[in-house]
């Protein structure tokens, strides 16, 4: 299934979402930028922090963006709602392979899922899949109403980003 975003590039380059079996989510999109562009902005926690949170999403925040991404490093991403309390995201880095392939756990509770995101040249631009494998039916299920909504919202914003950068 395509879904709607809110970049100039949209109609273009749709997001496509796709649920494949019980527990995989495979969500894809081609950028105009390069493979080392979009890489960075996947792994450069100051580029990260811009593109990251759905801006349909009010009253919550990006407040800590942590990321070494290297085989073996972590990541930790703070959000807040206004109040004192925080909520976190984290987990590690099973790969890292530059310009190509970052994959990472989702530690925060049972139920999180293996992220795989690829970097593909294609022409001038970048095929990029991100590729989820969830523990069980129900937390896909979770994922689909909840954080994977936002994810064309997040892309559009990213293909917004990326041509501010000049790509």
């Amino acid at each position: 299934m395509t879904q709607p975003d809110d970049s100039a590039g949209a109609a273009r380059y749709p997001t496509t979402v796709e649920r494949r079996g019980e527990r995989e989510l495979v969500v894809t999109r081609v950028f105009d930028a390069p493979p080392e562009l979009v890489y960075r902005a996947w792994s450069v926690s100051d580029l990260f922090r811009r593109w990251w949170m759905p801006k349909s999403v009010t009253g919550v925040t990006l407040v800590g963006c942590d990321m070494d991404v290297r085989t073996g490093g972590t990541y930790r991403l703070e959000f807040s709602a206004g109040g004192a309390d925080t909520m976190a995201f984290y987990g590690k880095y099973l790969e890292a392979v530059p310009n190509a392939r970052i994959v990472w756990t989702n530690d925060e509770g049972e139920d999180g899922a293996v992220t795989t995101v690829t970097f593909e040249a294609q022409g001038d631009g970048t095929l990029l899949t991100f590729h989820e494998a969830y523990p069980s039916a129900q937390a896909l299920e979770e994922a689909l109403q909840g954080s994977a909504a936002g994810l064309p919202e997040q892309f559009g914003q990213l293909d917004g980003m990326l041509a501010e950068m000049g790509a």
